[in-house]
């Protein structure tokens, strides 16, 4: 069973059931597999370095030195992370030449240091600039759903989420600056966490946008995402005690979050509120105007189209030919951005945020479809127009959270055989373990 949790893993290995060696090996053999996704899924794989490791950490185990439960355990890293001796390339071709970094990024570091084996670097949009996941420069790896029909991955950590629906590693290092984790977990029908911002540390990461970047983990289920984010925010892990349903306080955002929805994703979403509100959960929809100022906000590109153009002008300048042009066109528009829309921008996110608290307070949640669409064919987006439109209905959801600098998951919702649909549970920032106590007794009630 190639989707066990970090927990049943860790017994496994306490008593000796499995090995380091074996998982990892294991792991390695799925990547290589000609008749899966691994070689669009993955840039790079460390095989011989992963096998080391997990070695190293059977010899420790042991010797009863073990770093911690987990140690052995296989994760994939997105390409957007420094991983000492290798080159970022964050998915682009114009990186490629880049020196080897010097050492690891601090969230790489750390699940190191846990005992977690890197098996490699995980592909994806490139420059992470978009929510389908699609890379010219690649390949595209297939989402979980009906593979045969070739549907996107989600992005723009889209090896990331197919790294763990596929079994080829059993935690991955993903970022999210407007739905990067959670929308390639919905899409693939696993579960991706979005973490407040300042609780983990960007350095040793190709930025898109410093005011909303956070780098996250995807996972098998909410416990697995728990533990990841505690090791990358370097808190200690605790087991996540689930709350009671009854009595959950539960806001729908009526605002935008619901509009233009698929049937699938409105008729599952439907559904699940049934399922809380059987299992007595307080479900309220309230409006929230506040919402209405994001679409304002990025008019212009926001702070994605700022914050990257400053990043890559230098680069687009001499190596903008090897660049995705969807990605390209993205960046570009920070050119016409102002220093005086930059600063409105910055009062506007920080009234935003403040607005945005006294609304949600007396709310546990706010949950709300992940995304208003079910996974396209990538097929149908080789006309710019139709990937632009899916690429929007991909990322409003998810980019309303990094605006208003909270935490968020998202739950796989659908039942076994339908088209995957994410839930999304969000607060504001700093509501992080409240999050994942609720995340944790609803993900048996939503599939129910």
């Amino acid at each position: 069973m190639p989707n066990k949790t970090l927990a049943t893993l860790a017994a496994e290995l306490a008593n000796g059931r499995t090995s380091a060696r074996k998982l990892t090996e294991e792991c390695i053999a799925r990547i290589a597999d000609p008749a899966g996704e691994g070689q669009r899924a993955f840039i790079h794989v460390d095989r011989d370095a992963a096998l080391e490791a997990a070695d190293a950490m059977d010899h420790l185990r042991k010797a009863n030195a073990a770093p911690s439960p987990y140690a052995g355990i296989p994760v994939s890293i997105k390409d957007l992370f420094d991983i000492r001796g290798q080159v970022t390339r964050a998915g682009s071709r114009a990186l490629e030449d880049s020196p080897p970094a010097e050492a690891d990024a601090p969230v790489v570091a750390r699940l190191r240091a846990a005992g977690f084996v890197v098996i490699g670097r995980t592909n994806m949009t490139e420059f992470a600039y978009s929510g389908i996941g699609i890379n010219p420069h690649y390949g595209t790896p297939k989402g979980a759903w009906k593979r045969s029909a070739g549907h996107v991955p989600g992005g723009s950590s889209s090896g990331a989420a197919v790294s763990i629906a596929d079994g080829m590693a059993y935690g991955a290092l993903g970022t999210d600056t407007g739905g990067s984790c959670r929308i390639p977990a919905a899409y693939n029908g696993i579960v991706g966490y979005k973490p407040t911002q300042r609780r983990v540390p960007l350095d040793g990461g190709v930025p898109l946008s410093s005011s909303l970047d956070s780098f996250g983990p995807l996972a098998n289920s909410v416990a697995c995402c728990a533990t990841l984010d505690a090791v990358l925010a370097a808190e200690p892990v605790a087991p996540i005690m689930p709350r009671p349903v009854r009595g959950m306080r539960l806001a729908v955002p009526t605002t935008v979050a619901l509009d233009d929805l698929d049937d699938a994703v409105a008729s599952t979403f439907d559904r699940v509120l049934q399922a809380l509100s059987k299992a007595g959960a307080l479900i309220e929809h309230i409006e929230v105007p506040e919402f209405l100022d994001v679409g304002m906000m990025n008019a212009k590109g926001g702070f994605a189209a700022a914050e990257s153009f400053a990043w890559h002008r230098f680069l687009i300048t001499s190596r903008g030919n090897e660049y995705d042009p969807r990605v390209a066109v993205r960046i570009m528009r920070g050119e016409a951005i102002t220093a005086a829309d930059y600063i409105d921008l910055l009062n506007a996110r920080r009234s935003l945020i403040s607005r945005i608290a006294t609304r949600l307070a007396p709310y546990d949640a706010l949950v709300l479809p992940t995304t208003a669409n079910t996974p396209p064919r990538i097929a149908d987006l080789a006309d710019d127009k139709a990937f632009a439109t899916a690429n929007l209905r991909s990322l409003r959801n998810c980019t309303l959270i990094n605006m208003i600098d909270g935490c968020a998951i998202s739950l796989p919702a659908h039942r076994a055989g339908e088209v995957p649909v994410g839930l999304m549970l969000a607060a504001t920032g700093g509501s992080d373990r409240r999050i994942f106590e609720l995340a944790a007794a609803m993900e048996g009630t939503i599939r129910a």
